[in-house]
């Protein structure tokens, strides 16, 4: 049998890849060292002279990657110890061992761009952790409250959507109910349109009502697998004995606008009894400038609750008591950092693989989770879904995903092609989407 195809890759000059690690990520790298200069005198206040060595520090070892990113040179280990930093230079290692001596080692424009990216992020914060007293600064912290800040007014609407819908969840028979179950799972997957990392840390925000937008978006849903989702927790939920619980786990990406859209959903299935339990992934450091860390998920449920807009307000209430009474459970993981396709799981974090297995569902949100579900390959397009995962599969899953990558599998004979000779950039634009599921059918 054949071996999984090539990984996506900067080599392939002109492709998407190529463009990202040529323009994107330099962009990136210089939109962080212009943020560690603004806060130089925040730095000052509180640490003083220290805090300005710290900030040179910091500057010099990103201005460094920089060069090191656009002059093509070869990747180099990981030095501050860290509790990942071992896995990441064995990952190296790897990687080197993959080449032949023509390529002598891993280089910006010639390794998997998977790897390259997720390796520039983790050297963003060795270069942060490098530098105290500021080693605890989220360099990407002011782009992500902005894109919440930016969003209110869709903010408000969704709250007061579900807070009007809660009021007479009770009475909704069984199809109203599955219709909501779709509009709440369409809201989440939309969210997933402001993604910062794709913009270069430009302001992505959700301005308009994004509830009005539905029934206009349906036909840009390439994979529609809702229908096999709704099977799935109304059979658990008809088959739950009163004690029993089910788990739904959400696999988390941007915070700001998409992380409330995540929320919105998980309140849903409580409210609902589609689900009993919700166990959300975060990242355990700054990552791919927008994604979801404890402090962005703790800091938006306190701005929610603070909100003078009442239905907002009571979002952050209602939220807040998930997390105390362990209905919402927020954990994260070093694996969700670490450049592995999702099929390493089960050998690199067998704890983690161990926890996935209890879930009765996971849902794995945005683009950057769908390419290492899939691996990064150049998949042909109607190669099914369950043979891309390569093996993950420790519960029923399904992605929710805008599409930012060229890395799309499970469509139908032609669509592909047909989308590509009408729009060239669909597979990076984030205009369309799926849900995608593989489970028992």
């Amino acid at each position: 049998m054949a071996g999984p195809p090539a990984s996506l890759s900067a080599r392939d000059v002109g492709s998407f890849a190529y463009l990202s690690v040529k323009d994107r990520s330099p962009q990136i790298l210089t939109k962080a060292i212009d943020t560690l200069h603004r806060h130089k005198s925040e730095f000052f206040e509180k640490h003083g002279e220290k805090g300005l060595e710290a900030e040179k520090k910091a500057i010099s070892l990103l201005s460094k990657l920089r060069n090191e990113l656009q002059t093509d040179k070869p990747i180099v280990p990981l030095v501050e110890k860290f509790v990942d930093t071992d896995i990441w230079n064995q990952y190296l290692e790897y990687q080197q061992s993959l080449l032949n001596e023509s390529d002598g080692k891993p280089r910006w424009f010639l390794s998997p761009w998977l790897f390259v990216e997720c390796y520039m992020y983790r050297r963003i914060h060795e270069a942060i952790i490098q530098s105290p007293p500021i080693d605890d600064f989220d360099i990407f912290k002011e782009f992500k409250d902005q894109n919440f800040f930016e969003s209110q007014e869709s903010i408000i609407a969704l709250c007061t959507h579900l807070q009007e819908l809660r009021k007479t969840i009770e009475d909704l028979d069984e199809n109203q109910l599955k219709n909501e179950f779709f509009k709440v799972l369409q809201i989440s997957l939309w969210g997933n349109k402001c993604d910062l990392s794709l913009s270069g840390g430009e302001h992505i925000s959700q301005k308009t009502n994004i509830m009005n937008s539905l029934e206009d978006l349906k036909p840009f849903i390439l994979v529609n697998d809702m229908d096999r989702l709704w099977s799935l927790l109304s059979n658990c939920k008809k088959t739950r004995e009163k004690e029993s619980v089910t788990r739904v786990d959400i696999v988390l990406d941007n915070s700001g606008f998409e992380l409330i859209t995540d929320l919105v959903l998980a309140d849903f299935l409580l409210s609902s009894k589609l689900a009993t339990k919700i166990h959300f992934y975060g990242k355990t450091i700054p990552w791919f400038v927008s994604d979801t860390t404890l402090h962005d998920f703790n800091w938006i449920i306190k701005q929610l609750k603070h909100s003078n807009n009442k239905w907002v307000s009571q979002c952050g209430v209602d939220w807040e008591d998930h997390v105390k009474t362990g209905r919402w459970v927020y954990l994260d993981h070093i694996f969700w950092t670490l450049p592995h396709e999702f099929s390493a799981v089960s050998q690199v974090a067998p704890d983690l693989h161990a926890a996935l297995q209890k879930a009765h569902l996971i849902f794995f949100k945005g683009d950057l989770n769908y390419r290492k579900l899939t691996g990064d390959r150049r998949w042909e397009f109607t190669v099914p879904f369950h043979e891309a995962l390569s093996g993950f599969h420790p519960a029923p899953l399904c992605s929710i995903r805008t599409l930012k990558a060229e890395v799309q599998v499970g469509l139908q004979p032609g669509q592909g092609e047909q989308l590509t000779a009408s729009e060239p950039n669909w597979l990076t634009a984030g205009k369309y989407g799926v849900f995608q599921f593989d489970g028992p059918l």
